[in-house]
């Protein structure tokens, strides 16, 4: 069993990184740490599937939320060296996220979670877990169930589970998908309706067959919203006078 290490203060290292000039920089637990509330999560490898699909997009999309809710940081850890992370935090375009080299798996290792993934031609990688740290020590933990040799369980580090830990009762933003085309007046208003609410949303350029395949409509925009279809922007301003 991994032990909790709520309580206690995260390890003392350095992470070697690089600089966007691309120059070597040494960053202390202390620099990343000290005076700050942080919310950390930590995972196998970077350009791994369930890390590039769920883990990291999700805290990128909820960061805004964490700030709102105190945290001064969210950092990515994994054992990689810099110029991987660097170049997976460019792929995964996660400008919110401080993606932390631990090259030589010595913070992980301190934290009693570094762990044997030979069979699968990794070498020595880290656990997935999350934590929060205020100002150096852990205030809390979220490390993944052990299981079959091999196994690599999502089910406690997302951030969704920390985002209900750090602020219960706050609802993240809702997911938006809004269909467009270029120099459509009713699309630029349905953004500026949901940039109002402050929501996130994603644009989907559209096509005559995307639009009959998702609304049976050919106008834009179309716009759903955590999976209900709204329709245009008549439907969004009414849906959102609704639900003020």
């Amino acid at each position: 069993m991994f032990a909790n290490k709520e309580g206690q203060r995260v390890p003392e290292v350095t992470f070697r990184t690089r600089t966007s000039e691309g120059q070597w920089k040494n960053v202390t637990t202390a620099d990343v740490f000290a005076g700050k509330k942080v919310v950390v999560f930590a995972l196998p490898g970077a350009f791994t599937p369930t890390c590039s699909s769920s883990h990291v997009p999700r805290y990128n999309e909820l960061a805004a939320t964490f700030k709102a809710n105190g945290v001064d940081d969210i950092v990515c850890l994994s054992v990689n060296d810099a110029f991987v992370m660097n170049e997976w935090a460019k792929e995964q375009h996660a400008e919110q996220i401080r993606f932390l080299p631990d090259g030589n798996g010595e913070f992980t290792q301190a934290m009693g979670l570094l762990v044997d993934k030979r069979a699968a031609g990794f070498g020595s990688r880290s656990w997935r877990y999350s934590m929060l740290v205020n100002d150096g020590v852990i205030e809390k933990m979220f490390v993944e169930p052990e299981g079959e040799a091999g196994a690599d369980p999502f089910v406690v580090s997302d951030a969704d589970t920390m985002l209900a830990y750090l602020a219960p009762g706050v609802r993240p933003p809702p997911d938006v998908v809004l269909f467009s085309r270029p120099g459509c007046s009713f699309c630029a208003k349905a953004m500026a309706l949901l940039d109002a609410r402050g929501w996130p949303y994603e644009e989907v350029a559209a096509s005559p067959r995307r639009l009959r395949a998702v609304s049976r409509k050919s106008t834009t925009p179309q716009v759903f919203i955590d999976g209900a279809y709204i329709g245009g922007t008549t439907e969004l301003e009414a849906w959102l006078a609704s639900h003020s």
